[in-house]
């Protein structure tokens, strides 16, 4: 059985496609916390989650869940909860992995694949693969995959790009999402896979799998989604984008006319974010993705597998989380993939990158 861990506070809308769209694609059983469970909306979202064969939703309220002690970073609670949901798969055998992907992540994973991992790996790595963004758009179908050096600097010569990097390519993050077997005693941060004593671990790669990251979409879900971060405590982003971020949260927070400040922020999307999907599909630089038409089936636990997993999640969900928490990872011998082994490894269209 293949689970999924993740902390979200977002739309009835999103989280239906969010769930739909994860078990489409491989997932069998899912984590929802909610970040957030008494603000507006997020009732309807516990409550279109209620009872859903495949879900094991989590109202994160400050006085149950947290027991008083809520941490004000996003990022640790994330950690934190994904971490607690592999304390609670740890002892069942029947639970085979655990990926910690975010609310707008669809873990893309292949069975056989996933069955074919060597006993001696512990952890399997999903690269992203970013769903393009025009202001328009719905839930788009094209994805950008990370590129080797010379389609890189192709598009920074053509000016779409500011460097000949990844970083500048993509929106979001480049590092992806890791994956551990429950019983293994490893565990996750927002991206690796580590040991108790916090040094990142070698991960499987396989073509098959990949966590696709609808980062910004639209114009609308880049407004929704930056409004909400800021008001979701602090959080870490990496340092070029740093300053868009921080340029969001004085918008989103200042005392501004609505038309002033929906206005800035889209000039701010159309200079940071909105793709130019047109010359990339020329290139042959995305790759097409439905991860709802993929139509797998979750494989559903049987009366026994609920009862172990409803028993463990009774059992856990009790007292302090602070435990469970895992730092992020620190270097070591067995760090993720170097870039030219990702670069090689990423095959998806079978041209290089």
């Amino acid at each position: 059985m293949f689970f999924t861990a993740s902390t979200i506070k977002d739309s009835a809308d999103n989280v239906a496609f969010f769930v739909a769209a994860n078990l489409a694609s491989g997932v069998d059983h899912m984590f929802v916390f909610l970040d957030a469970p008494k603000d507006p909306g997020q009732r309807e979202v516990a409550a279109s989650l209620a009872g859903h064969p495949h879900v094991t939703c989590l109202p994160t309220t400050r006085g149950g869940w947290w027991d008083g002690d809520r941490p004000a970073g996003l990022n640790v609670r994330q950690r934190t909860n994904a971490n607690w949901a592999r304390a609670v798969l740890e002892p069942l055998g029947w639970a085979q992995w655990l990926f910690h992907v975010d609310g707008d992540e669809v873990a893309r994973l292949d069975r056989d694949a996933l069955d074919a991992v060597p006993a001696a790996h512990d952890a399997v790595w999903l690269p992203p693969w970013e769903a393009v963004s025009t202001w328009d758009s719905t839930r788009p179908t094209r994805f950008k995959t990370l590129l080797d050096d010379p389609d890189l600097t192709l598009l920074h010569v053509l000016g779409r790009i500011e460097e000949p990097t990844n970083q500048a390519y993509f929106h979001g993050h480049v590092m992806g999402k890791s994956g551990v077997r429950p019983g293994s005693g490893l565990g996750l941060t927002l991206h690796d896979a580590v040991s108790p004593d916090g040094h990142k671990q070698e991960r499987h790669h396989d073509p098959r799998l990949s966590v696709l990251h609808y980062d910004a979409p639209s114009g609308e879900e880049f407004v929704r989604k930056w409004t909400a971060l800021a008001h979701a405590g602090p959080a870490r982003y990496r340092a070029s984008r740093a300053p868009s971020a921080q340029a969001l949260r004085t918008l989103v927070t200042r005392d501004l006319p609505d038309d002033v400040r929906a206005r800035y922020l889209r000039e701010i999307y159309e200079r940071t974010t909105q793709d130019d999907v047109a010359t990339l599909a020329e290139l042959g630089l995305l790759v097409e993705a439905d991860p709802v038409g993929r139509g797998l089936s979750p494989r559903p636990l049987d009366d026994a597998q609920r009862r172990a997993l409803a028993d463990r999640v009774a059992e856990l969900a009790e007292g302090p989380k602070a435990g469970y928490l895992v730092e992020d990872a620190r270097g070591g011998d067995a760090a993720r993939p170097s870039r030219k082994e990702q670069l090689g490894r990423l095959n998806p269209l079978g041209r290089r990158g």
